[in-house]
């Protein structure tokens, strides 16, 4: 059965048009509750959402769903996607929902679904979950209609999680710390579990209006974070995106590491420690420096598709428990199911202050290829890969390249948007060859 709605992180798009209307998801929450039925008699679910003005409406509609079906709801608010993984996990519930679009801006909206184990759910959940919704619906009666109520405390049990997480020998006593949350579904979490393990926390983006989600602050716009680190003589700046499941930081240099970085210091701390790490997952957009980095340190390093879920797959087909993503969407299935910008910032962290050693310090020596991405907007229906221009230019530009570096060229999985990627030695030599194919898309 070909796709209709799921993408690569679930269902998104524009809210008011496709499947982002209260009426859809009035049916999605339906068709999924009669799916949970089928194992679990009386299913209970725990509903999540970001910032979002249209979070209510959406909540509302698929809480209608899911009662229809006779299936029991627990809604938390504004609550990051980790905290919802972690919290269905916790409470031994059914599934989780989050209502996020995650890095998107205020004008989309989506729905992700989590186990019963707070972890992803395979292509053929989803596909029964399509299956159901080709099918007319079928109310319960009165009497097996499910009850919805709010879960009390949900953010302070997320709180406690994330500090869990931090080394309980250590403090961030010390440190001044600029938390960044996107105006998103953090903005009540992020700056409380910093401050509670010791650190002095300036807020910024933690003022949410329901329009504002990721405008101009968070992960997808560090900028804001670099000049607040600088100005307020901090010591790190962690931004996250609007769901916090991305991290990017910032050190007092005004310094911005991603997400590769990022797992080099999470893979390089556990080394520290004498523990092994036989292997680590990134994409194929991972910078090559990177890898590299990795194997001289005798730590394999796995390719996976773009998109935490290919990730994801990839460690636990393998057994091992740290990957990530350029984006900074980390993963460290030891301490969570699923990628929490808040758990990484604090792994990282913890490697400073368990080392004496400053990011820069740790990351000396591992140089990042020069890499340049460039979003081209689709046409509805266009076939780029039947682009006869642009195949003629890639193999163009590979020849040029050579072993200097390497091109990606594919599909969001969640935007209409052509991603190409160079990475070269020299940066100039990137942002030419990029820019080639990028003209080619278009011509």
């Amino acid at each position: 059965m070909s796709r209709k709605y799921f993408g690569t992180d679930g269902i998104r798009g524009t809210v008011g048009q496709g499947a982002i209307t209260p009426d859809f998801m009035l049916r999605l929450g339906h068709a999924v509750g009669r799916v949970l039925r089928k194992t679990s008699p009386r299913a209970t679910v725990l509903i999540g959402k970001d910032t979002r003005i249209s979070g209510y409406m959406l909540e509302s509609a698929l809480e209608a769903g899911f009662a229809s079906a006779g299936v029991n709801v627990l809604l938390t608010g504004p609550l990051p996607t980790p905290g919802v993984a972690y919290l269905t996990r916790a409470l031994r519930l059914d599934l989780g929902v989050v209502i996020s679009a995650s890095h998107n801006a205020f004008q989309d909206n989506g729905i992700k679904f989590f186990s019963a184990k707070g972890e992803k759910l395979p292509d053929a959940w989803e596909l029964a979950v399509e299956a159901a919704l080709d099918e007319a619906p079928q109310w319960v009666d009165s009497a097996s209609l499910g009850r919805a109520k709010r879960l009390e405390d949900a953010r302070g049990r997320y709180i406690e999680f994330c500090k869990n997480s931090f080394g309980s020998d250590l403090t961030l006593k010390g440190l001044k710390i600029v938390v960044d949350a996107a105006n998103g579904a953090a903005y009540h979490v992020a700056p409380d579990v910093f401050h509670e393990l010791g650190a002095e926390v300036i807020s910024i983006g933690c003022k949410p209006d329901g329009f504002n989600i990721n405008a101009g602050f968070g992960a997808t716009s560090p900028g804001a974070l670099v000049e607040a680190v600088k100005a307020h003589g901090a010591h790190y700046g962690v931004a996250l995106d609007g769901d916090a499941d991305r991290l990017q930081l910032v050190d007092g240099s005004g310094r911005l590491y991603n997400g590769d970085e990022l797992l080099y210091a999470m893979v390089t701390d556990r080394l520290a420690q004498g523990q092994r790490v036989p292997g680590a997952v990134g994409t194929l957009m991972t910078n090559l420096a990177v890898e590299l980095a990795l194997r001289s340190r005798d730590v394999e390093f796995v390719r996976a598709k773009v998109g935490d879920r290919y990730v994801l797959e990839e460690l636990a087909a393998r057994g091992w428990q740290l990957g990530g993503e350029g984006s900074g969407h980390l993963l460290a299935l030891d301490k969570h199911t699923t990628g929490d910008g808040i758990v990484s910032a604090l792994l990282v962290l913890q490697s400073v202050c368990r080392s004496g050693r400053s990011l820069a310090e740790q990351l000396k020596g591992v140089e990042l290829f020069p890499q340049t991405l460039i979003n081209v907007r689709l046409a509805a229906g266009q076939d780029w890969q039947s682009s006869r221009r642009l195949a003629e230019e890639q193999s163009a530009v590979i020849a040029e390249l050579g072993n200097r570096g390497r091109i990606l060229i594919r599909a969001s999985g969640t935007e209409p948007l052509l991603r190409v990627m160079v990475e070269a030695s020299d940066a100039g030599l990137a942002q030419r060859c990029a820019q080639r194919l990028v003209d080619a898309v278009s011509a």
